[in-house]
């Protein structure tokens, strides 16, 4: 596996990893595993600790994978006020410009989906377009950004500072009033800046502008209540593939919704692996 960095638009410098040969593909994920503790942690919530080593080790037998873990560089280097969708697509770009990826295709997760969706609407080098975990047409916009904004005025408080120091409690998936705020003024800031750039943002009315292939995908059951304190709002995922499935795919999204799965279980690297490597094999061979 090869490395290089690329500079964003804050300045701040971000690893980059490659693996693999063939058609580019930009993957927005961890490459190194968790220290043992922290696995166990994102287990109990239902999470995929190796998610980005597998998903690099599963699609570089057919890609050029370019690895960024884009979040955890945004929770070491907070753009808090400069996190706007044309810095997120420029920062994508960059890591793409860095190794030399004049074209390549792109998968994210929830809101690294919502990036992907920002970046095809600012560039036409994407060979294909795969997001997972959050709708390209009736995304939750308004609701993430009652999340956010809780988030980050929990973080501003000393609850933030109350949370931190809980390390020892039983955790239950989905148990948002156990969950502890852990991130800091500038962190939550970030996104707060970024949904309120996309508050008046209609993800209808800028279909038309899509042309490469593109995958959309959720769980049967993905819908996130939040309680109170972290905006008692509902994010609902799965809702827009279920109700308006016809509409994305005459937009022309492929789309797919995983029976069974809410928004933690539809990340796991055995749903997306399979998922991603068939899809992306069979739209790349049509455009070649």
């Amino acid at each position: 596996m090869n490395e290089t960095e690329a500079v964003l638009h804050d300045g701040s410098k971000i690893v980059l990893r490659i693996e693999g040969e063939g058609r580019n593909l930009l993957l927005p994920v961890r490459s190194t595993l968790h220290d043992p503790a922290t696995a166990e942690t994102m287990r109990q919530w239902g999470a995929d600790p190796e998610l980005g080593p597998r998903l690099i080790a599963g699609l570089s037998t057919s890609f050029r994978v370019i690895a960024a873990d884009y979040e955890a560089h945004r929770m070491e280097h907070p753009a808090a006020e400069t996190l706007t969708p044309q810095n997120l697509a420029a920062d994508l770009l960059a890591i793409a410009d860095a190794v030399g990826a004049d074209r390549f295709a792109y998968y994210g997760y929830s809101w690294l989906a919502l990036a992907g969706l920002q970046l095809a609407l600012r560039t036409d080098r994407l060979w294909a377009l795969a997001m997972g975990g959050f709708p390209p047409i009736d995304g939750p916009y308004p609701a993430m950004l009652a999340v956010t904004r809780a988030a980050h005025q929990a973080s501003s408080s000393r609850e933030a500072e109350a949370d931190a120091t809980v390390n020892d409690v039983e955790v239950t998936p989905g148990d948002w009033d156990s969950a502890a705020i852990q991130t800091d003024e500038e962190q939550t800031r970030q996104f707060v800046t970024l949904y309120e750039a996309l508050a008046e943002f209609d993800d209808a009315a800028v279909q038309a502008e899509l042309r490469m292939p593109r995958l959309c995908f959720a769980g049967s059951e993905d819908a996130i209540e939040y309680p109170p304190r972290w905006g008692g709002v509902t994010v609902r995922i799965a809702e827009p593939l279920l109700r308006d499935g016809a509409k994305l795919e005459s937009a022309g999204w492929d789309v797919e919704v995983l029976s069974g799965l809410d928004h933690l279980g539809a990340m796991h690297s055995d749903v997306v692996l399979p998922l991603l490597r068939g899809w992306l094999s069979r739209v790349g061979e049509a455009r070649v």
